[in-house]
């Protein structure tokens, strides 16, 4: 990790041109904790920016929500309020269906698959995001996602009742479909959520669970891989505009690297976050395979539904991500 931490220095250094000119701050909001490996890769992009631009564009990042909360940061960034930010992109799916094509249940379940259905959805992310006053800069994949409970469970009947952290439109549905409660919850309330009673379960990351300390409230993790989601980092346009060719050529250069580390960090870290929460003194294991059977059923379910409000557009996602394998 070191080198790829010593590349993206070196590649910011050589692409410095000159002195700046006049220098900008970008304020950088982030919904995770700066201890996240999506915010450490963030805080990384930002130092690559800052001195490959030769500090005519200074990125200072802000983890933890502490400058918009993580339902806010893309309409901050839209607006103007802030010129650049991350977000996971299917926390949009109730604007457009799109933005959840990485939460469809079983569709990816691997890092491998993740990689080829970005690359059938990015083309149509892009132009999505153009229409919304957006720039794409990058964008990583979390861990697959794993269920979380406080009490053991081999199958979808014991989930009624259970109150769940959900984040996206795919998560509330989850809970819908088997029973249990949908209670929104952001990333940096996870830890009080759970404390409080506020939830009980959720479906996330090992990485997730590891970062906000489940294990103090929550005794189960099910390694049932159901997705993995991505954060996306993006610029608005409006300001990308007026970024000179030079420094936007650097911005590309250290998105392009981030996104490199980003993924490297993902895979590493998946194997080490569920080694922690062993050690916190959860039970960490496969689902039943009856559990495993009827959440592969209800993820039937929830692929139809988010073809069906997809479109064609999606369609054309899943033909293309299928037509790799």
């Amino acid at each position: 990790m070191k080198k790829l931490t010593q590349l993206l220095t070196a590649t910011a250094l050589t692409a410095a041109a000159a002195a700046p000119a006049m220098a900008e701050t970008w304020d950088m909001p982030m919904a995770y904790s700066a201890s996240n490996f999506h915010s450490a890769t963030g805080a990384e992009f930002a130092q690559c920016v800052t001195t490959g631009t030769g500090g005519e564009i200074e990125i200072k990042t802000h983890a933890s929500g502490s400058l918009f909360k993580g339902a806010d940061i893309k309409r901050a960034v839209q607006t103007g309020q802030a010129p650049i930010g991350e977000r996971l992109l299917s926390g949009h799916q109730n604007e457009n269906a799109l933005f959840g094509f990485d939460s469809i249940p079983f569709l990816a379940t691997s890092f491998d698959d993740s990689d080829k259905l970005w690359k059938a959805a990015k083309p149509s992310m892009e132009k999505l995001l153009a229409e919304q006053n957006l720039t794409l800069l990058y964008a990583v994949p979390w861990p697959p996602q794993g269920l979380y409970f406080k009490n053991e469970v081999t199958s979808v009947a014991d989930m009624k009742g259970i109150k769940f952290r959900s984040y996206n439109n795919a998560t509330s549905r989850l809970a819908e479909l088997t029973g249990m409660l949908p209670v929104t919850i952001e990333a940096a309330e996870i830890s009080q959520a759970f404390a409080t009673g506020v939830a009980d379960s959720m479906v996330s990351s090992g990485s997730t669970g590891y970062d906000r300390k489940v294990w103090e409230s929550l005794n189960y993790f099910y390694e049932v891989d159901a997705w993995l989601p991505r954060n996306y980092v993006f610029v608005n346009s409006d300001v990308w505009g007026g970024t000179s060719e030079a420094n936007q050529n650097v911005i590309r250069g250290c998105a392009e690297l981030a996104e490199y580390a980003g993924n490297w960090r993902s895979k590493e870290y998946t194997g080490f976050t569920l080694q922690g929460l062993r050690d916190g003194g959860m039970n960490v294991g496969p689902a039943s395979d009856q559990m495993v059977g009827e959440l592969k059923a209800i993820g039937d379910t929830m692929t139809a539904e988010w073809l069906e409000n997809a479109g064609e557009e999606g369609q054309a996602i899943v033909d293309a991500f299928k037509a790799m394998q």
